[in-house]
Protein backbone atom coordinates (compact mmCIF):
# COMPACT_ATOMS: atom_id res chain seq x y z
CA UNK A 1 0.00 0.00 0.00
CA UNK A 2 1.34 3.37 -0.69
CA UNK A 3 1.68 5.98 2.01
CA UNK A 4 1.62 9.60 1.48
CA UNK A 5 3.14 12.16 3.86
CA UNK A 6 0.56 15.38 4.12
CA UNK A 7 2.71 17.93 6.33
CA UNK A 8 0.19 20.87 8.00
CA UNK A 9 1.46 24.05 9.06
CA UNK A 10 -0.88 27.14 10.66
CA UNK A 11 -2.64 28.80 7.88
CA UNK A 12 -2.87 25.72 5.70
CA UNK A 13 -5.28 26.18 2.34
CA UNK A 14 -8.59 23.73 4.09
CA UNK A 15 -10.04 22.51 0.75
CA UNK A 16 -6.58 21.42 -0.59
CA UNK A 17 -5.61 19.77 2.14
CA UNK A 18 -8.66 18.24 2.28
CA UNK A 19 -9.42 17.46 -0.93
CA UNK A 20 -5.93 15.47 -1.32
CA UNK A 21 -6.38 13.50 2.05
CA UNK A 22 -10.06 12.69 0.97
CA UNK A 23 -9.47 11.70 -2.48
CA UNK A 24 -6.22 9.40 -1.58
CA UNK A 25 -8.26 7.82 1.08
CA UNK A 26 -11.12 6.69 -0.94
CA UNK A 27 -7.78 5.06 -3.27
CA UNK A 28 -6.93 3.31 -0.50
CA UNK A 29 -3.72 5.07 0.04
CA UNK A 30 -2.26 5.70 3.79
CA UNK A 31 -2.34 9.11 4.26
CA UNK A 32 -0.36 10.59 6.98
CA UNK A 33 -1.04 13.98 8.13
CA UNK A 34 1.59 15.41 10.04
CA UNK A 35 2.00 18.43 12.42
CA UNK A 36 5.33 20.76 12.58
CA UNK A 37 4.77 20.58 16.09
CA UNK A 38 3.41 18.88 18.94
CA UNK A 39 -0.18 20.58 18.82
CA UNK A 40 -1.66 18.33 17.01
CA UNK A 41 -4.35 20.20 16.16
CA UNK A 42 -3.47 22.17 13.43
CA UNK A 43 -5.56 25.65 12.71
CA UNK A 44 -6.62 26.56 8.80
CA UNK A 45 -6.26 29.99 6.88
CA UNK A 46 -10.16 29.71 7.44
CA UNK A 47 -10.80 28.51 10.75
CA UNK A 48 -11.00 24.61 10.40
CA UNK A 49 -8.92 22.78 12.61
CA UNK A 50 -7.74 19.40 11.45
CA UNK A 51 -6.11 16.90 13.86
CA UNK A 52 -2.74 15.60 12.64
CA UNK A 53 -1.38 12.04 13.31
CA UNK A 54 2.16 12.89 14.40
CA UNK A 55 4.65 15.30 13.89
CA UNK A 56 6.41 15.69 10.80
CA UNK A 57 9.93 14.92 12.78
CA UNK A 58 9.17 11.62 13.42
CA UNK A 59 8.24 10.65 9.67
CA UNK A 60 10.96 8.51 7.86
CA UNK A 61 11.69 8.76 4.01
CA UNK A 62 11.54 5.39 4.11
CA UNK A 63 7.96 4.62 5.00
CA UNK A 64 6.58 7.06 2.81
CA UNK A 65 5.99 7.25 -1.23
CA UNK A 66 4.98 10.51 -1.57
CA UNK A 67 5.27 14.02 0.38
CA UNK A 68 2.55 16.85 -0.69
CA UNK A 69 2.65 20.03 0.32
CA UNK A 70 -1.52 21.76 0.50
CA UNK A 71 -0.81 25.60 0.20
CA UNK A 72 -2.10 28.58 2.16
CA UNK A 73 0.70 31.35 2.46
CA UNK A 74 0.60 30.99 6.30
CA UNK A 75 1.20 27.15 6.05
CA UNK A 76 3.59 27.56 2.98
CA UNK A 77 6.03 29.96 4.73
CA UNK A 78 6.27 27.54 8.05
CA UNK A 79 6.93 24.78 5.91
CA UNK A 80 9.34 26.58 4.10
CA UNK A 81 11.49 27.78 7.40
CA UNK A 82 10.66 23.93 8.90
CA UNK A 83 14.31 22.20 8.86
CA UNK A 84 12.29 18.49 8.88
CA UNK A 85 10.00 19.30 6.12
CA UNK A 86 13.03 21.22 3.99
CA UNK A 87 15.05 17.78 4.72
CA UNK A 88 12.22 15.22 3.74
CA UNK A 89 11.94 16.82 0.34
CA UNK A 90 15.16 16.75 -0.37
CA UNK A 91 15.79 13.23 0.61
CA UNK A 92 12.97 12.46 -1.64
CA UNK A 93 14.09 13.72 -4.48
CA UNK A 94 17.73 12.65 -4.08
CA UNK A 95 16.14 9.12 -3.63
CA UNK A 96 13.49 9.86 -6.92
CA UNK A 97 10.51 9.99 -4.77
CA UNK A 98 7.09 11.29 -5.65
CA UNK A 99 7.02 15.16 -4.47
CA UNK A 100 3.52 17.45 -4.74
CA UNK A 101 2.83 20.88 -3.89
CA UNK A 102 -0.16 22.99 -4.38
CA UNK A 103 -1.17 26.58 -4.69
CA UNK A 104 1.44 28.59 -2.69
CA UNK A 105 3.59 25.21 -1.28
CA UNK A 106 6.04 25.09 -4.54
CA UNK A 107 7.18 28.01 -3.02
CA UNK A 108 8.26 25.96 0.09
CA UNK A 109 9.73 22.99 -2.46
CA UNK A 110 11.74 26.21 -4.47
CA UNK A 111 13.38 26.85 -1.16
CA UNK A 112 14.37 22.94 -1.03
CA UNK A 113 15.95 22.92 -4.43
CA UNK A 114 13.20 20.45 -5.22
CA UNK A 115 11.02 22.37 -7.37
CA UNK A 116 12.17 21.39 -11.35
CA UNK A 117 11.64 23.35 -14.41
CA UNK A 118 8.32 23.42 -15.28
CA UNK A 119 6.09 24.14 -12.92
CA UNK A 120 2.26 25.94 -11.63
CA UNK A 121 1.41 27.54 -8.68
CA UNK A 122 -1.09 30.17 -7.37
CA UNK A 123 -1.05 33.23 -9.71
CA UNK A 124 1.89 35.76 -8.58
CA UNK A 125 3.28 33.39 -6.38
CA UNK A 126 5.64 32.84 -9.38
CA UNK A 127 6.68 36.14 -8.79
CA UNK A 128 8.59 35.08 -5.06
CA UNK A 129 10.09 31.46 -7.25
CA UNK A 130 10.53 32.52 -10.93
CA UNK A 131 8.70 33.01 -13.90
CA UNK A 132 11.13 31.04 -16.06
CA UNK A 133 9.37 27.41 -16.77
CA UNK A 134 6.12 28.68 -14.99
CA UNK A 135 3.00 26.96 -16.46
CA UNK A 136 0.42 29.64 -15.64
CA UNK A 137 -3.13 28.34 -16.65
CA UNK A 138 -1.85 25.71 -19.28
CA UNK A 139 -2.52 23.00 -17.19
CA UNK A 140 -4.21 22.75 -14.00
CA UNK A 141 -1.63 20.13 -12.37
CA UNK A 142 2.12 19.74 -13.97
CA UNK A 143 4.18 17.34 -13.73
CA UNK A 144 8.40 17.41 -13.79
CA UNK A 145 9.94 14.39 -13.27
CA UNK A 146 9.29 12.86 -9.88
CA UNK A 147 7.70 16.67 -8.84
CA UNK A 148 3.90 17.20 -9.29
CA UNK A 149 2.25 20.97 -8.85
CA UNK A 150 -0.96 22.29 -9.19
CA UNK A 151 -2.56 26.05 -9.42
CA UNK A 152 -5.39 26.43 -6.38
CA UNK A 153 -8.41 25.73 -4.35
CA UNK A 154 -10.42 24.60 -7.28
CA UNK A 155 -7.59 22.55 -9.40
CA UNK A 156 -7.15 20.24 -6.13
CA UNK A 157 -9.29 17.86 -6.64
CA UNK A 158 -8.10 17.19 -10.26
CA UNK A 159 -4.59 17.25 -8.31
CA UNK A 160 -5.55 14.87 -6.25
CA UNK A 161 -6.86 12.72 -8.77
CA UNK A 162 -3.70 12.86 -10.58
CA UNK A 163 -1.52 11.66 -7.44
CA UNK A 164 -4.22 8.69 -7.32
CA UNK A 165 -2.96 8.04 -11.21
CA UNK A 166 0.54 8.22 -10.72
CA UNK A 167 0.56 5.93 -7.40
CA UNK A 168 -2.08 3.60 -8.10
CA UNK A 169 -2.64 3.28 -11.73
CA UNK A 170 -5.45 4.96 -14.82
CA UNK A 171 -8.10 1.87 -13.78
CA UNK A 172 -8.35 3.49 -10.16
CA UNK A 173 -8.05 6.98 -10.99
CA UNK A 174 -10.41 6.46 -13.71
CA UNK A 175 -13.25 4.65 -11.10
CA UNK A 176 -12.56 8.04 -8.81
CA UNK A 177 -12.67 10.09 -11.11
CA UNK A 178 -16.62 9.19 -12.26
CA UNK A 179 -17.11 8.29 -8.57
CA UNK A 180 -16.72 11.93 -7.72
CA UNK A 181 -18.35 13.17 -11.15
CA UNK A 182 -14.84 15.27 -11.76
CA UNK A 183 -15.53 14.48 -15.47
CA UNK A 184 -14.00 17.89 -15.92
CA UNK A 185 -10.53 16.49 -14.71
CA UNK A 186 -7.73 15.66 -17.15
Amino acid sequence: MNRVLVPLAAGFEEIEAVSIIDVLRRAEIEVLVAALNSNMLVKGTNGITIQADTEVKDVSVDTIDMIVLPGGWGGTYALADDKHVQSILREMDAKGKQIGAICAAPFALNKAGVLKENYTCYPSVEEQIREEGYQGDKAMVVEDANVMTSRGPATALCFALEIVKKLEGHEKYQALREGLLATYCQ
